[in-house]
């Protein structure tokens, strides 16, 4: 069995209403299962492998939905379950709106120590766009609740690249953010997801495509931005004020290293195997109920599949794929398994390679999905 400690994923699959740009597992209108889908995390968590987890992630959906007793018998079951280290990192991610400052208390009290903040535009246009309930002043309104409850890591999702947005109207909202000093800043760009309302709004013709070179024009300047605001760039789309304030729960995705996904929807990568649950909150509570498996879509991870996919995750860090690190996991090293693609990639000026360690250039950055395809068969 794996002694690894492991990264645990919660995935709360309830939202009050689905944003225009989300493929995610999400729900409205299904709020009044909240009760019984908690029980049935608690018959999840009991079902997992006992293993030792480092960090804790409330997903979804709206985890800031969960009344605060229902939050604290999931972290109940959790603790009673797994070694979870006194120092775990533990998110919340929440949508401004859902949460003040007497709900974010409890939060911390429970343990919860790092919130992630949904804000995603100071425009009140954009975020019509977006589909977002909240509004600017509710967003800083939920920063200042989540600093004045002692969270220790306050994270801020925004989006940039939309239909129509220019760079000023990009350089607002992010100057914005900054000045609420957050801990940690995600800068996601616009994708227009299948199946989504605002791919079929661009679709029709409805909405302009979103302007790759323009997404480039506005991701380079918060590069340049953010760097002269004193953050440190650790990973393609991630900031934050210190390495103190790195997530460490992605960090578990983006080496490649094991997590177990509970709850409706969520995945997991354990013991050479990678699997998803199902989907629907009403079937995962009456499987669970039933003590039927939950698990679909098992898949057997070959060795060489492994190796590809901890490139492709690694290089998404700006510091890259070490090549001690790799030839400490796999026991061989990058150059033996990835010579010819490091070369090549090397060549285009898309990836700095010196025989320790690769990484992205500037330009590979631009291109990361480009580059990572060459790692996976």
């Amino acid at each position: 069995m794996e002694t690894q400690p492991v990264a645990l994923y919660i995935h709360i699959p309830f939202c009050r209403s689905r944003c225009t740009y989300c493929a995610f597992n999400t729900y409205a209108g299904l709020e009044a299962l909240i009760p019984a889908y908690g029980e049935a995390l608690c018959a999840a968590i009991r079902a997992a492998p006992s293993v030792p987890a480092h960090t804790v992630y409330f997903g979804g959906g709206t985890p800031s939905l969960l009344p605060p007793d229902t939050l604290a018998r999931i972290l109940q079951c959790l603790r009673e379950h797994f070694p979870i280290s006194p120092d775990a990192e533990i998110t919340l991610e929440a949508n401004p709106g859902t949460v003040d400052r007497t709900y974010l208390q409890a939060a911390r009290e429970l343990g919860v120590n790092r919130i992630s903040l949904g804000v995603q535009s100071v425009h009140p246009d954009e975020l019509r766009l977006l589909g977002r309930r909240h509004t600017w002043e509710e967003a800083v309104a939920a920063v200042e609740a989540a600093q004045a409850a002692g969270l220790e890591t306050v994270n801020l999702d925004l989006i940039y690249g939309l239909p129509g947005q220019t760079l000023p109207r990009w350089q607002e909202t992010l100057e914005a953010a900054l000045s609420l000093e957050p801990d940690h800043l995600s800068l996601y760009a616009l994708t227009l997801e299948e199946g989504t309302p605002l791919r079929e709004q661009v679709a029709r013709g409805e909405l302009p495509r979103p302007d790759d070179d323009a997404a480039a024009e506005m991701y380079e300047w918060a590069e340049a931005r953010l760097a002269r605001a004193g953050y440190v760039h650790y990973e393609l789309s991630n900031w934050a004020r210190s390495e103190r304030h790195f997530c460490r729960h992605n960090l578990t995705y983006w080496y490649n290293e094991p997590y177990l996904g509970l709850g409706a929807g969520a995945a997991s990568w354990w013991g050479g195997r990678r699997w998803t649950n199902v989907r629907h909150p009403e079937e995962y509570i009456r499987r669970r109920a039933a003590g039927q498996p939950v698990a679909e879509e098992v898949e057997e991870i070959p060795l060489r599949l492994e190796m590809g996919e901890t490139m492709m995750m690694g290089l998404r860090l700006i510091a890259g794929v070490s090549d001690a690190r790799f030839r400490a996991r796999f026991g061989i090293g990058l150059a033996e398994v990835f010579g010819a693609e490091l070369s090549r990639l090397a060549d285009q000026g898309l990836l700095e390679w010196d025989g320790q360690r690769a990484r992205l250039t500037p330009r590979g950055r631009l291109l990361g999905n480009w580059v990572f395809r060459e790692f996976i068969e």
